[in-house]
């Protein structure tokens, strides 16, 4: 039978509006690679993923590269007889150092590149505590319930009742002030976030049809927590993990600004820059213009992208 002889589609009924995309995002959470390759194909067609996605990727480069890119070492003071009391050379002044320099003679362009590297590493390093942490948590509450997710989450509540700087600011001055305790305090601030949204997100995946089925089947309960419950529990403790990049780095400015992030008063660290910043807006500005634009350029990126993932993992919050 040819295509001409087939007859035509019934008109009249209900139309089914939603796109393929969409219904891959709701129909292959279990199946695994429908999924992923949907939320693909939804991030490449949104704009705010690809302006976020090239300002973290300027972001790593420039931090990976910052041996060949800098002019100066991270702890060079190769202006130091440039610098009176009265004056700080600025941007374009001294064509060697096209930003300008700062207090104590460094190089302003190199301590920026260098810069993204340490905020860099404090974002990963922290995140990356509060993630581990957060999901060994939320996966004790969600596999066994009962006392254990009643005692873990009311730990959690008392965490998550105390502001989180006010809370990273007291485990820094505990723990000593350097970038280590830094790191450390902005990663158990991020722990009750990342429990509370895993254990959630199990929680109702619980209750879901394949794991109902999985269960007549015989399967025990660990085997379906590991197998499928988990696996597909994820998706939104990934996306929260790419927003808190973005508070990391904010965080471990404003630690740095007070003081607790430790090491010499030239270390190339953006929280630093803007520390010592501080004591010369009258005469130089522009020491604490350049650090704070970087600390939101690159936070700006990292929310942009994650909002366009969260967006992408979840059809009910698709642009119209």
């Amino acid at each position: 039978m040819t295509s001409a002889m087939l007859p035509p589609a019934p008109s009249g009924g209900p139309v089914d509006d939603t796109s393929v995309d969409d219904k891959e995002l709701l129909g292959a959470r279990t199946g695994g690679g429908g999924f992923w390759r949907a939320v693909f194909r939804r991030l490449r067609r949104n704009p705010s993923a690809w302006v976020g996605a090239a300002i973290i990727a300027v972001f790593l480069l420039v931090a990976l590269l910052a041996p060949w890119l800098a002019p100066y070492g991270p702890t060079e003071l190769p202006g130091q007889r440039f610098i009176t009391p009265t004056h700080i050379p600025g941007p374009g002044e001294i064509p060697e150092f096209p930003l300008g320099l700062d207090r104590f003679g460094g190089d302003v362009l190199s301590k920026l590149i260098w810069g993204a590297r340490a905020t860099l590493l404090i974002g990963v390093i922290s995140t990356a505590i509060g993630l581990v942490g957060g999901m060994i948590l939320g996966f004790l509450c969600g596999m066994f319930g009962g006392w254990v997710d009643t005692l873990i989450m009311r730990i959690v509540d008392i965490l998550l009742s105390v502001p989180s700087l006010l809370l990273a600011v007291s485990i820094a001055a505990v723990i000593g002030q350097n970038q280590a305790s830094v790191m450390i305090a902005i990663g158990v601030v991020q722990v009750p976030v990342f429990a509370r949204l895993l254990r959630a997100s199990m929680l109702q995946q619980r209750n879901a049809d394949y794991v109902l089925s999985a269960q007549t089947l015989g399967l025990g309960r660990g085997t379906i927590t590991m197998s499928h419950v988990l696996p597909n529990s994820v998706g939104p403790v990934i996306v929260q993990g790419t927003l808190s990049l973005a508070t990391a780095v904010i965080e471990a400015a404003a630690l740095s600004y007070l003081g607790l992030g430790g090491d010499v008063p030239q270390t190339a660290e953006w929280g630093r820059m803007l520390t010592y910043a501080q004591l010369e807006l009258a005469i130089a500005p522009w020491l604490a213009f350049l650090p704070g634009i970087c600390i939101t350029v690159t936070a700006l990126g990292f929310t942009l992208f994650g909002e366009a993932l969260r967006e992408a993992m979840d059809p009910r919050t698709r642009a119209r």
